[in-house]
């Protein structure tokens, strides 16, 4: 069985004596094993970042895109492979890794503008005879932890930008998927990317203390559940670094009496079990403002998701495929029965299900609720499956209300035809990314992504435009060339232009 090593200095590396099992999700199998890397390891990868950075750092930006273009080419050309190896260790569908991929590219093709990114500003004469401007400078060695139900498209945020802002960088992916994270950086490499600038270490939470230990890493980003991204924003920033960390969240949609039910219904269907509801995302909660229009688009969804096409998600034209693995699906399978304890009506139930051929595979059908509350736990905390809670409320305040009170803040949507409702919608929501009419709010390339409350630890979002100022350093220069001839007194008060 094929065993996983890492990606250090330009090659690939043994390091450390354990392994992880990578699962199909599909059938179930473990199909490869791959190295936890142990404190050595990470630091061989930690030394090779830090003695690249100065030569990568003072290499001009133009000429550390034109290896970013290179590589664009080279995914692109490898499109097929990278998504079968998505597919193959996440399970999610081949059309749903293809998508994955092309917002992952969307994010090099924003780096490529470092060259302008990167510029500053420039003042003449601020003063007498004195002239002031501005810089963009690297951090210097930086780091992200990235999770396992975006093993393409998370990376493809942080290290393209990074190291295009002339950072050198160190990646810790997912140990549930990391096939198709090493091969795309490799092909970074095979683009031209000199040895140490881009290093890849697979691991666990050793290799994880290891980066938030080393004062040789000034940064550090990452995605994936709060528990974690708030240890991590607390012990890196404790030790002086930069951190950006992207938790967890539990996403309402907000269905008023005016909306188009047909195309909220569809939106929702993709929002809620799109990739088995393992996204960030996801929406998880439909708020329905007044009971007539819940029990009209519970009616609406109940045929299509009994009908979700769901089998192995390395076949094409399905909806979808499993979950990452037994121990989450077993988790998923848990809310479900804690919902049903705690009150809420199980109007679809999607647990036992069994996919013909595939009958040891992580599989679990599209789940429905209907009167859940705010004090149930499904409602509370963010299930990652393919779970939809119907809550009913009865006004827009109310259903404004509700939100604002979650503990996560991520991503939100409201559906309707009056523009006053909107407006009011996205000016008092206190959620970082807001939809009207479009349930994934994801940001393009050239803004950025992140929530509030408890779905982000740190200034920063990630990518677009914050993520440069979270890769870089500004640094501002003044300067005056005094005439030798002429002898200026000492000045004791503050100068001003006054």
């Amino acid at each position: 069985m094929k065993i996983i090593t890492h990606l250090i200095n330009g090659e690939m590396t043994a390091g450390g004596n354990r392994t992880s099992a990578v699962f199909n999700p599909s059938t179930g199998n473990t199909i490869r094993q791959v190295e936890m890397a142990d404190t050595t390891t990470v630091q061989n990868a930690i030394t090779a970042a830090k003695a690249a950075l100065p030569h990568w750092r003072n290499t001009p930006p133009v000429k550390r895109v034109q290896i970013l273009f290179r590589f664009k080419q080279l995914i692109e050309q490898h499109e097929e492979q990278i998504i079968s190896l998505i597919s193959e260790e996440h399970g999610k569908t081949l059309e749903d890794s293809a998508g994955e991929l092309k917002r992952g590219i969307e994010n090099i093709d924003f780096a490529v503008g470092a060259p302008e990114l990167l510029k500053g500003e420039y003042s003449r004469n601020v003063g007498p005879e004195i002239d002031s401007w501005s810089d963009f400078h690297a951090v210097g060695v930086v780091a992200g932890i990235t999770p396992f139900n975006f093993p393409a498209m998370v990376p493809l945020w942080m290290y393209p930008l990074a190291i295009a802002c002339g950072n050198t960088f160190i990646l810790k992916p997912s140990e549930r998927a990391p096939s198709s994270t090493l091969f795309i950086a490799q092909l970074l490499h095979q683009a031209g990317l000199p040895d140490g600038v881009l290093n890849v270490v697979n691991g666990d939470k050793e290799a994880v203390d290891c980066l938030l230990a080393s004062p040789d890493v000034k940064a550090i980003s990452f995605v994936g559940s709060t528990p974690i991204a708030e240890y991590i924003y607390s012990e890196g920033t404790r030790r002086g670094k930069r951190v950006q960390a992207l938790g967890g969240a539990k996403n309402h949609a907000v269905i008023m009496p005016d909306a188009d039910l047909n195309n909220a219904a569809n939106a929702l269907m993709g929002a809620a079990y799109g990739s088995c509801g393992e996204r960030c995302m996801a929406i998880s909660v439909a708020v329905c403002v007044g009971d007539q229009v819940a029990d009209a688009l519970i009616e609406k969804l109940k045929p299509q998701i009994n009908g979700l096409k769901i089998g192995a998600g390395t076949n094409r034209g399905l909806d979808m495929g499993p979950l990452i693995t037994k121990a989450h699906l077993e988790k998923v399978s848990d809310y479900v029965t804690d919902g049903l304890k705690s009150g809420a009506e199980l109007v679809v139930d999607g647990r036992n299900l069994s996919v013909t051929g595939h009958e040891n595979g992580f599989f679990i059908g599209g789940c429905l609720f209907d009167h859940v509350t705010p004090e149930m736990r499904i409602y509370r905390e963010e299930i990652f499956g393919p779970v939809l809670c119907v809550v009913r409320v009865p006004s827009l305040e109310d259903a404004i209300a509700l939100i604002n009170a979650h503990e996560y803040g991520n991503g939100t949507c409201v559906f309707t035809n009056d523009g006053e409702v909107a407006r009011l919608f996205a000016n008092e929501i206190e959620v970082g990314m807001v939809g009207v009419n479009v349930p994934l709010p994801v940001p393009v390339s050239y803004h950025s992504f992140g929530g509030w409350k408890r779905s982000l630890f740190g200034d920063l979002h990630a990518y677009g435009p914050d993520g440069v100022r979270f890769y870089t350093r500004r640094k501002t220069v003044t300067q005056r060339w005094i005439k030798r001839e002429r002898h200026e007194a000492a000045q004791f008060y503050f100068p001003s232009n006054h």
